[in-house]
Order: structure tokens, then sequence, then C-alpha cells
């Protein structure tokens, strides 16, 4: 008798919905978004009840109405006592972005002498750049603020007695007085002379870089820029009848006249601010240094490179991979840190915005919501190009 094959098809069990991690997971994940959309409602709907109670106004009118009040600084943005708040938001930002460049610039040169000669053989060179990391980063910022402001710049002559420095201008309790640059027709020709030698730099960069790549072969990418930064923007200068000059200030009964005042608490910040963020940029470019193996220092000497060329061309490229997340805080930490201005009256977003317009209008919640979110968008817009630089300096393997 044949046996015929049985074939049963045995159902797969079913799975229960909340038996499934990830549905699971997607509900506890939309009951805690649930959550904090009542409770950030619930905070916007009792602050909002308060300032009608209290008879504040709300909602962002405000920033087209006139101050009523100056400004000391403000290089970029014509600013008067009739301006708007929103025009006060702006000179605040600008001062704040030209705070933190500046500062970003020198702590980030400072900083890399420093790190590297922390490492030099000279016993001499070492000790003082130890010296330097240890005294600047353990002496608190807003002290260093009012040492440069009130123990240095504070003492100098008045502005009947300033200091010539030549070429620089005159120096005085007063701030810098600098030669001013005067724009005539032509100028933007000199502006995109420098625009164009920077573009056909970064070019040739690009070109050699991949030449190198592929034969070995260097190319002086850094003489040529240089060349090309001083050529064509002398070449248009001369083409247009020399459209830029400068207006250099001259000692008056009452002090200097003509040229760019640079009021002294911007110097204080600039100096405060760099020289304390410099050191721990120091300490991360030696940490940075000493994490390359110290057989690619041999293998370059090897070669027949010099220690300057070895640091230059195999270490440091090298030890950026290392030194370029810490340093994206470094700079982070100076943008935010350039808040302190408030104390010795630099006209910053904090300060003027946050402060002196808050004070004037009395709208807290909307002055400080768009502080935070602009010192927001400068970290995250720094962090992201950092970021990008980061990438574009790992090591990629062929």
């Amino acid at each position: 008798m044949a046996v015929a094959d049985n074939h049963v098809d045995r159902e797969k069990p079913k799975v229960r919905l909340l038996n499934d991690p990830k549905f699971r997971a997607m509900i506890f994940q939309g009951l805690l978004l649930a959550l904090i959309a009542w409770v950030v409602w619930g905070m916007v709907s009792n602050a909002a009840h308060n300032l009608q109670k209290a008879g504040i106004a709300s909602g962002f009118g405000f920033l087209k109405q006139s101050t009523g009040f100056g400004l000391n600084f403000s290089p970029f943005v014509d600013y008067t006592e009739i301006s708007s708040y929103f025009t006060v938001y702006l000179v605040g930002l600008q001062n704040t972005l030209i705070l933190a460049v500046i500062g970003v610039f020198f702590a980030t040169v400072i900083g890399f002498v420093v790190g590297v000669s922390r490492l030099s053989s000279n016993w001499v060179i070492a000790k003082m750049a130890y010296v330097y990391v240890e005294v600047m980063r353990n002496i608190p910022l807003l002290l260093q603020i009012f040492i440069w402001y009130k123990g240095v710049l504070a003492t100098l002559p008045g502005k009947r007695h300033s200091l010539d420095w030549g070429v620089f201008g005159q120096l005085n309790a007063a701030g810098l007085f600098a030669p001013k640059p005067v724009y005539a027709a032509g100028a933007m020709s000199v502006m995109w002379a420098v625009l164009a030698a920077v573009v056909i730099t970064w070019a040739i960069n690009r070109w050699a870089t991949k030449r190198q790549m592929e034969t070995g072969q260097r190319f002086p990418v850094f003489w040529t820029g240089l060349g090309l930064m001083l050529f064509l923007p002398v070449l248009a200068y001369f083409m247009f009848n020399q459209p830029i000059s400068l207006e250099y200030p001259v000692q008056g009964n009452f002090g200097p006249k003509g040229g760019m005042q640079i009021i002294p608490e911007f110097i204080a910040l600039i100096l405060a601010l760099s020289i304390y963020t410099a050191a721990f940029i120091a300490e991360i470019v030696r940490a940075g240094i000493l994490a390359v193996n110290k057989g690619q220092t041999e293998a370059s000497y090897a070669l027949g490179l010099g220690p300057g060329q070895t640091l230059r061309l195999n270490v440091i490229p090298q030890a950026l991979r290392v030194i370029i997340p810490p340093l994206t805080s470094q700079y982070l930490n100076l943008t935010k840190n350039s808040s302190l201005a408030v104390a010795i009256a630099y006209p910053d977003l904090t300060a003027v915005f946050a402060g002196t317009a808050l004070n004037q209008v009395g709208q807290a919640i909307e002055i400080l919501l768009m502080t935070m979110l602009t010192y927001l968008g400068i970290s995250l817009i720094t962090s992201m190009f950092m970021n990008w630089y980061n990438a574009r300096s790992s090591l990629i393997e062929r």
C-alpha cells in the first residue's frame, strides 16, 4: 500500500504588535514626543497668560521701534539714535562676529607657535612656552579682560599726548587711531582682483595636489599664491589710478583727528580672548604632535628632510586629525566667551541687545530667544565648517 507524503502547511506563529520591539520603540518615542510637546505648550501658554495679566506686550513688533540711544562702535552697520531695535541687533551681531573671527585667528596663530615651542629642543624656548601655558590658562578670563582694560590700556597717555606709532596710527587711553581706507571709483576692481587671486590660488592648489599624488613632484603653491595675491591687486590698483588711499590721523589740540578709532574695549577683548584661548590651543597642538608616531619623524630625516620640513610636510598634516576636534571646542568657547564683553561695555550682542534693548522695551522672552538662537546658529555653523575640514584632513588610504 503506497503511503502518500502528507505535506502539512504549518502557519507561522503570529507575533503580537506589543511584543514587536520596533513597534514598542515607536510607541514609546511617540509618547515621549507628545509629552515634550505638551510641556512646551504649557510653558508657552503660561508665559503668554502671565504677560497678558501683567500688561506686558508680546511679539516682535518692537524691532521696528526707534531706540533713542547711541553706540560707540559700529564699523560696518550704519547706526544713529533713531535707528530701530533690529538695527541694534545687527550691530551687536556684527560686533560679536568681528570679535570672534579676529580672536580665533590670533588665538590659532599664537596657540600653534606656543604648542610647537613646547616641544622645542631649546630648553629656554620650551620652558617659556610652558610658563605661558600654565599662567594664562589658570587666570580667569574675566580677570584677564580687566587687567588689559584697566591695568594696561587705561594707563596710557591721554588724547593730547598720544603715542605716535608711525604708519600704524596713534595710541592713547581712548584707543588706537589707525589709518582709515578711503575708497574712490574703481576700488571694487581691486577687490575683484583679490578675489580672483584667491580663486586662482585655490585652483592651482588642487592641480598641484593631484599632480603630487600622481608623480610625487611638488609645486611651489605658497610662493605662487603669494605672488598672485600681490601682483593682481597691485596691477588693478595702478590700472584704475590708485582708487584706494589711507587717511592718517593727525594730532590736534584735543586729540587725534582723522583716521578710524578702535576703542580700547575692543583691543582689551581681542588681547584677553586670544591669549587665554591660545594657552588651551597650545596644549591641543602639543598633544596632536605627540600622537604622531616617532617613526614618521625618523623616516623624514632619513629622506633628507630638515626639522622644519618634517614638521610642516609630515607631522602637522597627520596631527590635524587629532587636533581639529578639540580645536573646534576652543573656537566655540571663544565665541561664547565674547559675551563677557558686557563687563567692560563693549557693544556686542549680549550687551546692546540682551542688555540695553531689553531694559528699554522689557520683552525678555523675545529678545533672549533671539539672542540664544543667534549664538546657537553661530556655533552650529562653526561646527559644520570644522567637521567638513576635519573630514578633508582625515587620512585616506590609497
